[in-house]
């Protein structure tokens, strides 16, 4: 099955590009009170785990590159929603970790991007799901 015949938009790309713009208003709407941008809000959700990660593994896990997100860590700093520390045993290592004040805006985070997921995916069949998963690792691991 081609890209084309498989989404009703032609390219499947451009479909998830539609998609993302379509679920960041959504949840930029719902999040407006917390007053972060969408990279901000992407960050403090996969922080939201409450495991530290270095600024590798968050960039890796967040899809870019850790250098551009420097910006925003400093903003999150500023913020009071992380810390930078060190790793115990390596102190070249730099650990971004949700303060006090993080740990319930990342909360707030990944508690409205499942509702919203909730009720993208309500009704579609477990199978379509999996489906979609295995599209988007494959898209997230395309190289150059």
């Amino acid at each position: 099955m081609t890209s084309s015949s498989a989404s009703p938009y032609g390219s499947a790309l451009l479909a998830l590009q539609r998609a993302t713009h379509a679920t960041l208003q959504i949840l930029m709407a719902e999040l407006v009170d917390l007053d972060l941008t969408a990279s901000e809000i992407n960050a403090l959700a996969i922080l939201a785990d409450g495991q530290g990660r270095t600024v590798s593994e968050l960039g890796a896990a967040a899809g870019t590159r850790p250098t551009t997100l420097t910006s925003v860590l400093d903003r999150l700093e500023r913020r009071g929603h992380i810390t930078r520390g060190t790793r115990p045993g390596d102190r070249r290592v730099v650990v971004i970790e949700l303060t006090s004040s993080g740990r319930p805006a990342a909360d707030t985070i990944r508690q409205t991007l499942a509702a919203v997921e909730a009720r993208a995916l309500d009704g579609l069949p477990t199978g379509a799901v999996a489906d979609f998963h295995t599209v988007l690792r494959a898209l997230a691991e395309v190289s150059l």
